[in-house]
């Protein structure tokens, strides 16, 4: 694929890297930060241009991706954004957002003759730094054809799963998965623990079963040795479960081990675990409340 004119706004732990594989691939990328000295760092680190506003990142780009922080970030931005980027253009989010935002934003960006693309990742900081994030996306078969090629650059899976808002809704199954498993997890450890069983041999042993699972082979081990400090933010996965619970109860849905899940983080948040890895539900039980 010849080099392609591209935006990228928002340079958090996961907007940086991701933006890094498309400069490496050979693409022309320009950059935009809420605080600029990130984006100053991205342009030393990677070459590119760095913008002050999203309409200056915006204006030449032939696909922008952005992501941010949350509901009304992406409106802000996004709408900034579409204010510069030209017809028959791209503009793709990955911020764990609602479904409500994802249709307003198609909806506005169907006015401009620009296609929109809701694509929230899963696979966290580490996966957005080896370039294996599981990307699904809601959107228009046309948008998705000029977009998923430069996602691929850093993704392990790329999906369209349906309209505007069905990347978002996608994302919140993961959430609401990701959550019970966790907890699980830290209950398993806890119990074995107070057994007086060597954690990591039970872990080594299950892990081998029916109870193996992503968190078991990624997380047990940093559980047990009460190492917290990188990964998903409790804060961010609350925001997230947030958005599950609210589109719950519009839709129907009864989410019972979510809503007690989303509550065992309050108490990690309580604790100052707030930028803690999720993970760290296991404090939770270890502290009386």
């Amino acid at each position: 694929m010849a080099g392609k004119k591209l935006a990228f706004l928002g340079l958090g732990v996961m907007g940086y890297p991701m933006a890094g594989h498309l400069a490496r691939a050979g693409h022309h990328v320009t950059v935009y930060n809420r605080t600029a000295a990130k984006a100053e760092q991205w342009v030393a680190q990677h070459g590119g241009h760095l913008a002050r506003t999203p309409e200056d990142a915006a204006a030449a780009a032939e696909v922008v991706m952005m992501c941010v922080g949350n509901d009304d970030d992406v409106r802000s931005v996004a709408g900034r954004a579409l204010t510069t980027l030209q017809a028959g253009m791209t503009l793709v989010d990955h911020t764990p957002a609602s479904a409500e935002v994802a249709r307003e934003t198609h909806a506005a960006a169907k006015k401009r003759g620009v296609g929109f693309l809701d694509a929230p990742v899963s696979g966290g900081q580490a996966g957005a730094e080896s370039g294996k994030l599981t990307i699904m996306v809601g959107g228009e078969a046309d948008a998705y054809a000029r977009a998923e090629p430069l996602l691929a650059h850093y993704a392990r899976a790329v999906t369209l799963m349906g309209g505007p808002g069905s990347g978002q809704l996608t994302k919140m199954v993961n959430q609401i998965c990701i959550a019970g498993l966790v907890q699980a997890l830290a209950e398993g450890i806890d119990f074995a623990t107070r057994s007086g069983l060597d954690a990591e041999r039970v872990i080594d042993v299950i892990s081998k079963g029916a109870a193996q699972s992503w968190q078991m082979e990624n997380r047990a081990k940093t559980m047990i040795a009460d190492k917290y400090d990188f990964g998903f933010a409790v804060d961010w996965m609350r925001k997230d479960l947030g958005i599950c619970l609210a589109e719950a109860r519009r839709n129907g849905t009864t989410l019972p081990v979510t809503a007690i899940v989303d509550q065992f983080y309050a108490r990690v948040q309580q604790m100052g675990g707030g930028r803690w890895d999720t993970s760290s539900l296991l404090q939770a039980l270890r502290v009386k409340p």
